[in-house]
């Protein structure tokens, strides 16, 4: 099945900005998924939004409630909350660059491929990603898509580029009250040393082909048996989903001139001032 599109915008650089669009780089799919279904009739069980004491409820009717404590709940129409106005809905802006190593693998989230539009594109997009891999570097910006606005980190991968979405700062646990219960003393050097042994015999280049889902697998070795059981229940589905794709396509100005321009009028970005004794600790 073709891959559809999450998000539609602009890849921007200063003054470059690239249309891409931005594919999920894992599949849900790959693993064995259940419907519910009602055993005596074998029809799929749906979900109705109901209220007590009213019962069964239209669309329409429904309100986005903010809850204020005791007192309850604010009451908001979705319409306001969709009116609101955000520049990374349709731009995501390269804003900061770091290296790879100071991103802790605590902030990643979810992997996505960026890729151009069109052949107009493929030049600028081709830059970004060779500039990047010959500094080493991740370029950090902000997108919103499905009700969030995310962060996320750009790299190069392959042919193209990678966008790895981050957790903010104040959606990462701290550590500390876990690993405060650990005894901070050096393990046992005759203990350490057999354990490094065993590293060192079982490292190898990481390839995720050579590992398998064990329950997965189990769950379709039970449907296949199943499906080849004549006695085994069924039942008839009803209908299929459909679903519309919209794009927008987008000017890329002269690349050149544009780089050139952005040398001439962006500032150098200024080291990040320490943060107080509040900051959160890294694992």
């Amino acid at each position: 099945m073709a891959s559809r599109a999450v998000w539609k915008g602009q890849l921007r650089l200063s003054l470059v900005a690239i249309p891409v669009e931005i594919h999920p780089a894992t599949k849900s799919g790959a693993r064995v998924s259940f419907r519910q279904i009602h055993g005596p009739s074998g029809k799929p069980v749906r979900y109705e939004k109901t209220v007590q004491g009213i019962g069964p409820i239209k669309t329409d009717d429904i309100m986005k409630g903010y809850e204020t404590g005791a007192d309850g709940y604010i009451l908001i129409e979705p319409q306001e909350v969709d009116a609101i106005k955000l520049e990374t809905k349709k731009t995501l802006e390269l804003v900061q660059f770091v290296d790879a190593s100071e991103i802790s693998p605590l902030y990643y989230d979810k992997p996505y491929y960026v890729v151009p539009t069109d052949d107009l594109a493929g030049d600028a997009y081709r830059v970004v990603r060779d500039a990047l891999r010959a500094d080493q570097k991740v370029g950090l910006g902000q997108l919103a898509m499905r009700g969030k606005e995310y962060l996320c980190a750009i790299r190069p991968c392959g042919d193209g580029l990678l966008l790895e979405t981050l957790h903010y700062a104040d959606e990462v646990r701290e550590a500390e009250p876990l690993f405060s219960r650990i005894e901070d003393a050096k393990a046992d050097k005759e203990l350490l040393s057999v354990a490094r042994d065993l590293i060192k015999r079982k490292t190898a280049p990481f390839d995720a082909a050579a590992f398998e889902d064990g329950y997965n697998k189990a769950l379709r070795d039970l449907i296949d048996r199943k499906l080849r059981n004549r006695k085994t229940p069924r039942a008839s589905k009803e209908g299929s989903d459909s679903a519309r794709t919209s794009g927008e396509r987008e000017n890329v100005i002269d690349l050149m001139d544009a780089l050139r321009k952005s040398l001439k009028t962006e500032p150098a970005k200024k080291p990040a001032k320490p943060r107080g004794s509040g900051s959160r600790k890294q694992a």
